[in-house]
C-alpha cells in the first residue's frame, strides 16, 4: 500500500523507525518530513502535508506522529475528507478503519514504543471499511453530512 507519513521533531525518531519497517514490509512510503530533528518545527505543517496527500489521492492513507499524537490529530481533522484517529492499540487501529473509514492513523511517540507502533500500523494497513454492514455506512454518511454542513468555502468552518 502507498502511505504518506509525517511527523514533527518529537515524532521524528519513531517516524524513521515506522517508515523503515513499512518499507521493508513492501509498502511504498511517501515521506513528507520532518527530515531532521528541528525543535522549531510545528506539528500543523506536517499534519497538513499528510492530510493533503491523502485528500488529493497521492496516497490512500496516512500516518502522523508527534509527541502525544493529540496535536497532529486535531490539525489533520481540520482538512475536509480526513478522518484521523489516534491509536495506541491494535484494536482501535483496525476498528477505526473497519467501522469509521479512518484514513490517517496518529501515533504519540512519547506514549508508545516502536514494537507497538509497528503492530498498530500493521493493523491499520490490513483493515478495510466494512461497507456491507448498513450501520457503518449509515453512520459514515452522517459524519460526511456533518462535515459538509460545517465546512464553508472561505475556510471559516462557520455554519451557512
Amino acid at each position: 500500500m502507498k502511505l504518506a507519513i509525517g511527523s514533527d521533531h518529537a515524532g521524528f525518531p519513531l517516524k524513521e523507525e515506522v517508515r523503515d519497517y513499512l518499507t521493508k514490509a513492501g509498502h511504498e512510503i511517501v515521506d513528507l518530513g520532518a527530515y531532521e530533528v528541528d525543535p522549531l518545527d510545528d506539528y500543523p505543517d506536517f499534519a497538513e502535508k499528510v492530510g493533503l496527500a491523502v485528500k488529493l489521492g497521492d496516497a490512500p492513507r496516512g500516518i502522523l506522529i508527534c509527541g502525544s499524537g493529540v496535536g497532529v490529530c486535531v490539525a489533520a481533522n481540520k482538512i475536509p475528507g480526513i478522518r484521523a484517529g489516534m491509536c495506541h492499540d491494535t484494536y482501535s487501529a483496525h476498528q477505526g478503519v473497519e467501522h469509521d473509514d479512518m484514513n490517517v492513523i496518529v501515533l504519540g511517540a512519547r506514549i508508545i514504543g516502536s514494537a507497538l507502533a509497528f503492530e498498530c500500523v500493521d493493523a491499520f494497513v490490513r483493515a478495510q471499511f466494512i461497507v456491507k454492514e448498513e450501520r457503518f455506512t449509515r453512520r459514515f454518511k452522517k459524519v460526511l453530512a456533518m462535515e459538509a454542513k460545517y465546512q464553508c468555502g472561505d475556510g471559516s468552518n462557520s455554519p451557512a
